[in-house]
């Protein structure tokens, strides 16, 4: 266990990280990336990813099927089971899966994961000796989500949490939460493939829950949230000011709610959700007979993109999925195309979790990771929809990018101008492309206009390289 205060075992130097611009994120050569991922949060036992079998060969299938982030899930519990005591331990594991994903070019975010808060109230995330619910009974017990609806203690604990009330030492709640952060950042700086931190999953408002329906948000708990956000931001920042800061809005944003969360500083990403799941809650409330769920997910983009405009952070979509359901799954990613944002799809594997809305394989895109991800351990039609031709790192700043299913053509466009700054890149640099082989089986053919393809025939990486002259660059990929 390692003291609150006492720096974590990491080197002198930190390890260059990606860094925002705008609505950008971009790597330490300046290339704008889009990510392309999953989940991977182990919510019982060791809380520990390693400990679900996921390893080398996990990282290895999502590496060959173009996949390039995963986030990795940390409990809160698991990080700090006494107060001001954390377990570098159970860090090391993280840091372990974390240089697995590294190894095979894939970037992590790190995520302080919660639902429902704690087992307590059916769910997962905080320590034991951060639960206050002034004594109130854990019912009725609905699970998830529908505890967060009518389970008055989960609400209390909440509260109290917004309320940065004193725990153990007469130490605000909060005030420890950003100290594990800070914790969390500094043991991390020197580990490489580290992309962001993610600060708290899908923060919910407590007992003011009925009054941040969708579609007018929550001004009223969201300078809490704002207040919260910044206080786990400023914590890190004094250790770490180089690594990406996610900030999320409360929980049915989900369900198209306005945000009005304001975190200052650089280098900020919006992480934000969207599922059908949170617009069931919102059709419950509103006492609708059906779910119209292409309404609230018109406003979830609205809202991401006014939000992102007017903040001028990167946005990426940290969550969705969690079903087996196609078509929405693939709304979703020709969405985040359309949007030129990124996505982490919830979730690798079943994994046993206690808060999820269906049965392991509804949300699995891996059965067990117990097992090779080949043949019937892989859900391959859902890999079919996910894995989709992308560009993954731009020199220069994407304008439009789109797959077409029926007809498997691909197509980029983007400038040479670097989304970091001023300046465009040269002549012979270069830009990757995921093309992945579950959509070209008997290979692929690149046209270019402003580049030249320098990979070797149907990789499933292209690589083109800038010439000079032409502007936009445009890349199209079509079936052989």
């Amino acid at each position: 266990m390692a003291s609150i205060g006492l720096a974590a075992p990491a080197s002198a130097e930190t390890e260059p990280r990606p860094q925002q611009h705008d609505r950008w994120i971009v790597d330490p050569d300046g290339r704008a990336l889009v990510l392309h991922g999953v989940n991977m949060v182990n919510k019982v036992g060791s809380y520990k990813p390693g400990d679900t079998g996921f390893g080398a060969d996990d990282a290895a299938f999502l590496a060959e099927h173009g996949f390039t982030t995963v986030r990795l899930g940390l409990i809160w519990k698991a990080v700090e089971p006494s107060p001001g005591e954390y377990d570098d331990a159970y860090l090391a594991s993280i840091q372990e899966t974390t240089e697995l994903l590294a190894a095979e070019g894939i970037w992590t975010m790190l995520d302080f994961h919660q639902d429902l808060y704690h087992e307590r109230y059916q769910g997962e995330g905080a320590p034991d000796w951060a639960v206050q619910d002034n004594g109130l009974p854990a019912q009725p017990q609905l699970g998830f989500p529908y505890n967060y609806l009518g389970m008055p203690a989960l609400l209390r604990a909440f509260d109290n949490f917004w309320r940065n009330s004193p725990g153990p030492g007469g130490v605000g709640l909060q005030d420890r939460y950003a100290a594990a952060w800070r914790h969390v950042a500094e043991y991390f700086s020197s580990t490489l493939g580290v992309m962001g931190f993610d600060l708290f999953n899908e923060p919910w408002p407590g007992t003011l829950w009925a009054l941040c329906i969708p579609p007018l948000g929550c001004p009223t708990f969201d300078a809490k949230l704002s207040k919260f956000s910044q206080r786990a931001t400023d914590a890190i920042r004094t250790v770490d000011q180089q690594t990406v800061v996610y900030y999320e809005p409360y929980g049915l944003f989900n369900g198209g709610a306005k945000t009005y969360v304001r975190v200052n500083g650089d280098n900020l990403g919006f992480s934000f959700h969207d599922y059908c799941v949170f617009d069931a809650l919102v059709a419950v409330k509103l006492g609708l007979e059906t779910v119209p769920c292409k309404l609230f997910n018109d406003m979830v983009w609205k809202n991401t993109e006014s939000h992102v405009k007017s903040r001028s952070v990167t946005p990426l979509l940290t969550e969705f999925g969690a079903t087996d359901d196609l078509p929405t799954l693939q709304d979703i990613v020709d969405r985040a195309a359309k949007h030129r944002t990124g996505w982490q799809y919830w979730h690798y594997c079943g994994c046993n979790d206690p808060t999820t809305s269906g049965p392991g394989d509804k949300q699995a895109l891996v059965r067990d990771p117990q097992q090779a991800p080949t043949g019937s351990d892989v859900l391959t039609e859902k890999l079919k929809v996910l894995a989709v031709p992308h560009p993954t790192a731009v020199s220069g700043t994407p304008t439009s990018y789109a797959f077409d299913r029926t007809s498997g053509t691909f197509e980029l466009t983007y400038s040479t101008a670097k989304a970091a700054g001023d300046g465009s890149f040269a002549a012979g640099s270069q830009t990757t492309i995921a093309v992945p082989a579950i959509q070209y089986p008997d290979g692929y053919t690149v046209t270019a206009s402003g580049a030249t393809v320098v990979s070797p025939p149907n990789d499933p990486e292209l690589v083109v390289e800038q010439v000079a002259g032409t502007e936009p660059i445009k890349v199209t990929v079509t079936k052989n």
